[in-house]
């Protein structure tokens, strides 16, 4: 994948814990002086409006964007055409300011073609996306695997390691 800034994606099937790990490993990079941009697929309708704000009343008007901005932060919805494609992790890339970020973590486009933690909880049943997938780089996941996969394997309940390792493999820094 062609971006400016370095990014690694975390795929799982769902209900493995990919938002959970993120939301510790990214305290943990923040305060290591990593500025992270995320980026996450949704594979339903989701909102982020709320029926009692001007924004979302303006939207169901019939605007096709709203841009909510405040001294604190912008917020930007865009409508789409109904029956629209799912959108590839480049269409959401696109509208990422690289201004200020040192980091992009993905959650889910398991499919595409670029560098990945597989997260894994055996006993949720299902299979491991590695060795079908040559981008992902290490498992992360709650118990040893049994055979030795040929790439790191991490505790998916130790976000510190996974970012020692984000650092060291994905961001080049030494110890």
């Amino acid at each position: 994948m062609d971006f400016p800034i370095p990014l690694v994606g975390f795929a799982a099937w769902s209900g493995t814990g990919k938002t959970t790990l993120l939301k510790h490993l990214i305290p943990i990079l923040r305060a290591r002086g990593i500025r992270i941009a995320v980026v996450k697929h949704a594979h339903h309708t989701f909102d982020v409006d709320h029926p009692e704000k001007d924004s979302h009343t303006l939207r169901h008007a019939g605007a096709e964007q709203i841009m909510l901005a405040s001294s604190k932060r912008y917020a930007w919805m865009r409508e789409l055409p109904d029956n629209q494609k799912e959108p590839t992790l480049a269409d959401a890339l696109h509208y990422l300011d690289t201004d200020g970020i040192d980091l992009v973590l993905v959650e889910g486009f398991k499919t595409e073609q670029f560098l990945k933690i597989e997260c894994h909880r055996p006993a949720a049943g299902k299979p491991l996306l590695y060795p079908d997938d040559p981008n992902i780089i290490a498992i992360a996941s709650d118990q040893p695997q049994n055979e030795d996969p040929g790439i790191p394997q991490l505790s998916l309940n130790d976000p510190t390691e996974v970012a020692d390792f984000i650092l060291k493999k994905i961001l080049a820094w030494a110890d």
